[in-house]
């Protein structure tokens, strides 16, 4: 009798966060192709994992519901379906569209409203229609949330609402389109999130961790590089003390007496100022390379 293979089903967001999570993906050793651009169902190369690709609005309804085991979303539309479902980890994405974002209430530069009390009997356009409900609800203040289809900023501009919802993460798209911020609704960051009978399994509670694990240690690594070194022993505290290391740099013997090599880990941004001084210092042969998983 052959036993039935045990497979996760795992959701990945469609959409504006899909590049960015399919490389981060690859870059925890997880190799995703899709057969055509409008197709749902990606090949990985892990037998154990069955991938379907969603738009990350609907993520949290799938995965509660038990359609889907798993899955990539963003906190604020957990909220907004108020689905019950296990947070595993928050993924945040150094250099990608998946850093934490934030929703807004905004208005246009020119409108006489100035605070929320000021939308009383308004109207306000959002995707995010309930978590903006519970809003205005908790602060007392009675106006219209309609549901947007897109392209909310033009819709104050064009008189179709007094103010929208819609989210953020550095004020430019606002402020493009002559909008400024009354308040903030709710904050977001991408999660990894399970259904609760799923996570009772013990395989794919399992499988989950693992990717969880991998995913973070290519996230980890996103704003570090190695450096490697050569440093002749007398000059070699001058050079440990110019180095930020996670921990300790790793000190190695070479061939030669006289010389050690060093290695170490550190965040990007310093590299253009620290290996100057480096050199300075002392070392040599002086080598970056990028990471890409970082354990802790």
């Amino acid at each position: 009798m052959t036993l039935k293979k045990e497979i996760l089903k795992l959701g990945l967001p469609k959409g504006s966060l899909q590049e960015a999570t399919l490389k981060m993906f690859k870059k925890a050793g997880f190799n995703i192709s899709l057969p055509s651009e409008r197709s749902y169902f990606p090949s990985i190369d892990d037998p154990e994992i069955e991938p379907v690709l969603l738009r990350a609005q609907e993520m949290s309804r799938y995965v509660a519901d038990g359609a889907l085991d798993c899955g990539i979303t963003g906190e604020d539309w957990i909220l907004e379906n108020n689905s019950d479902v296990v947070r595993v980890a928050e993924l945040t994405y150094a250099k990608q569209s998946l850093n934490k974002i934030r929703w807004v209430l905004a208005v246009p530069e020119d409108s006489s409203i100035n605070s929320l009390r000021q939308l009383e009997g308004k109207r306000i356009a959002t995707e995010l229609v309930n978590v903006t409900r519970q809003y205005l609800k908790k602060n007392k203040v009675n106006a219209t949330v309609e549901f947007s289809w897109g392209a909310t900023e033009v819709k104050v501009n064009a008189g179709l609402a007094d103010a929208i919802v819609e989210l953020t993460e550095t004020g430019r798209s606002l402020r493009a389109n002559k909008l400024r911020e009354l308040a903030t609704i709710c904050e977001s960051s991408s999660q990894f999130i399970a259904n609760k009978i799923a996570y009772k399994d013990n395989f794919k509670r399992a499988k989950m961790q693992e990717i969880v694990l991998l995913l973070r240690g290519a996230l980890a690594a996103e704003e570090k590089v190695g450096l490697k070194m050569n440093v002749k022993k007398q000059d070699l505290k001058k050079v440990i003390a110019k180095l930020p290391a996670l921990k300790k740099p790793t000190i190695s013997n070479l061939s030669d007496p006289g010389w050690v090599a060093v290695e170490t880990v550190i965040d990007e941004k310093l590299v253009r100022t620290l290996i100057p001084e480096l050199k300075r210092a002392g070392a040599c042969d002086i080598i970056e390379y990028p990471l890409n998983k970082l354990i802790y």
